[in-house]
């Protein structure tokens, strides 16, 4: 029987990422800034996995024997790393574009990722150790019904990192009105009135069963470029872990 569970994607949305699909891997293309979010994204999912499983920091792979779930993941630049890690890697996305370029370059740099264009709600497993969902709370069309989805696919003791902007005036003119215009984030990319507060999304985890373990901000220093601070008035990572039971 096919799976009739209802989704979260706005098609709208999927489909303006799609169009970005064949820049994805290029650092100067119209993916240009996750690239340059890219490392300090992965020091924080590598800090959090380090301190959530106590594992070995010199370990080149900490995620040996879990199962990994990148929801969003476009065209696979956390999914990749991930698989690096030692994970089981699956990635999804709305938009079929992505996905098809994720399974090109993996295949291209050697690695087994499960890459499907199939909703979180919908996908055909759960128990996942580790799930990560970067910048798409804000893309989705019911957050709070989109988190409890995640909530639902992670293993009891299994650890929910994401990332999003903030709805903040300084938010709107880093990311709308710079980003957006010289920065080269596409237009439209961004609806302001649709990004969420730290509290708003602490609390729409922590009503889907999790518990709340860090929130870090995610800004911009003239002198370094992004760096992970106290400062969340731009952007800001989530993590959360499922009670063991």
């Amino acid at each position: 029987m096919a799976n009739t569970t209802s989704s979260t994607i706005d098609p709208r949305e999927a489909a303006h990422f799609g169009a970005m699909a064949a820049d994805w891997w290029d650092p100067n293309g119209s993916s240009a800034m996750l690239h340059k979010l890219n490392p300090l994204r992965l020091r924080y999912v590598r800090d959090a996995i380090d301190r959530h499983w106590l594992a070995d920091e010199s370990s080149f792979r900490p995620l040996e024997g879990k199962r990994a779930l990148d929801v969003g993941c476009g065209a696979g630049l956390l999914t990749e790393p991930l698989a690096r890690l030692g994970a089981t890697a699956t990635g999804l996305d709305a938009a079929e574009e992505n996905i098809a370029v994720a399974r090109t370059h993996a295949a291209g740099q050697g690695l087994l990722i499960d890459y499907q264009a199939t909703p979180v709600e919908q996908i055909d497993a759960s128990g996942f150790d580790l799930i990560t969902s970067m910048e798409v709370v804000e893309h989705v069309t019911d957050p709070a019904q989109f988190i409890k989805a995640l909530a639902a696919k992670l293993a009891h003791g299994g650890l929910l990192i994401m990332s999003t902007p903030n709805r903040t005036p300084l938010s709107r003119l880093a990311m709308i009105g710079i980003g957006e215009s010289i920065g080269g984030i596409p237009k439209g990319t961004h609806d302001w009135g649709k990004f969420l507060t730290p509290e708003e999304l602490s609390r729409m985890v922590t009503d889907a069963g999790l518990e709340v373990t860090d929130v870090t901000g995610l800004s911009f220093d003239p002198r370094k470029g992004f760096v992970l601070s106290s400062n969340k008035a731009i952007n800001y990572l989530l993590t959360a872990r499922h009670p063991a039971g």
